[in-house]
């Protein structure tokens, strides 16, 4: 048997769907109907409807792939569609944030799963508020509940989540969404591949970005001294307030002179994302014994393979000779430990151990990153390396109550 509660737009009404009974029967009871009637109590129909009495539009705006391209803004396009409707164990979520990752445009370029042809949405996370709920999903959440979650399509204003991917969370703040990939990938990976013990050095690439911030603070809390790798001297003040023992800008520093005089006898684990010259380096700085990450390789994405070059001719030598291994995390691999981790990690952002810090484009030329639209320039300023913390938009101001629901 199978169930949909279809929600009325203006908050009058709402008409349950049973599939699965007897034909001429009523599907729950197998009794007869004198006459059909609703088997949802009216009074309560408001529960499932939309927030505070602001209503569901029948359109929204949402990115759309039309094209497979590493190029976003050649491969997206911003457009007007039906708001989804939602199945039975479904959220209807008003995306207020959504979070840009640099595998955005591995999605738009087709890499991930090259069975999947355009068109197609994009945008992997997203927080905002339950509006709407398909009957089963109503037993765990209600209209008004603020959620996140890591699910296909969140370049939307509004997305349709299945109940048991969503994250409840206190409050609809940004800095939540910084968990949910970003977050989930350092924790993770330092957890499961690179097994840190207490006095060990740790290398962590692109370290003031979205997921390099939380590499840098839970090597920390596992007792070692952290080196981070950054751009400008902003950041290297920011990885210094998170803990970093020794944050190198490799703009004014030469990194690969600093690693061999500072830590002559090599660093014990790479939390890498950068790849290509700076893969080359982390090998060939790694100490007996080390264990190197690959979370990514940025430097390569905007390129027609999306692979940055590599010279590896001799990797399997370098790797003998000091009993190294190199570790690839793709974190759709570790949902076993996704639960544990972004529940770990929400408790210790309440308490105030973590910090998750966010970049909404208030230094960015055009101002602030808010609307869908800005989705494009908030990849853009990714990609330009002028991020400090995690990239995030904001689809939509806050609801206005105009009820007394």
């Amino acid at each position: 048997m199978s169930s949909l509660l279809l929600l009325g737009r203006n908050g009058t009404r709402a008409i349950s769907v049973i599939g699965g009974g007897r034909r001429g029967t009523d599907a729950l009871s197998g009794v007869h109907p004198v006459a059909r009637r609703s088997i949802i109590d009216m009074s309560y129909s408001a529960h499932f409807m939309d927030f505070k009495g602001s209503s569901i539009p029948s359109s929204m705006k949402k990115l759309v792939v039309n094209k497979l391209s590493p190029n976003f803004r050649e491969a997206a396009s911003l457009q007007t569609v039906a708001v989804p409707t939602l199945g039975d164990a479904d959220l209807l979520v008003r995306n207020r944030f959504v979070g840009i990752n640099a595998s955005d445009i591995n999605y738009s370029a087709g890499r991930y799963d090259p069975s999947v042809k355009p068109p197609f949405d994009a945008g992997f996370e997203g927080i905002g508020e339950v509006v709407g709920l398909g009957l089963s999903a109503s037993s765990r959440f209600t209209v008004g509940d603020t959620v996140a979650y890591f699910n296909s399509g969140a370049f939307a204003e509004y997305t349709v989540v299945p109940a048991k991917e969503s994250v409840p969370v206190p409050l609809v703040k940004p800095e939540f969404l910084t968990l949910l990939v970003s977050g989930a990938t350092a924790y993770i990976a330092l957890k499961r591949l690179g097994e840190l013990t207490k006095g060990e050095t740790v290398l962590v690439t692109a370290a003031a970005g979205g997921t390099g911030q939380f590499a840098v603070q839970f090597a920390k809390q596992a007792g070692c001294h952290v080196i981070g790798t950054c751009s400008s001297n902003e950041k290297a003040g920011f990885l210094k307030s998170i803990g970093c023992d020794r944050a190198i800008n490799y703009t004014t520093e030469d990194l690969a002179k600093t690693l061999r005089k500072e830590y002559p006898k090599g660093v014990d684990v790479v939390y890498e994302s950068v790849g290509g010259s700076i893969l080359e380096l982390a090998v060939n700085s790694l100490a007996n014994k080390g264990r190197l990450i690959v979370i990514g390789f940025i430097s390569g994405y905007q390129s027609a393979s999306g692979i940055p070059p590599f010279r590896g001719g001799t990797l399997p030598v370098k790797l003998l000779q000091k009993s190294a291994s190199i570790r690839g995390f793709f974190l759709p691999h570790f949902f076993s430990d996704y639960r544990e981790a972004l529940g770990s990690m929400m408790q210790m952002f309440a308490k105030g151990k973590l910090v998750c810090e966010v970049d909404q484009g208030d230094s960015a030329q055009e101002g602030r990153f808010i609307g869908l639209e800005s989705v494009f320039r908030a990849v853009d300023y990714m990609y330009a390396g002028k991020n400090l913390g995690k990239v995030v938009v904001e689809v939509a101001p806050p609801p206005v109550s105009n009820s007394k629901l």
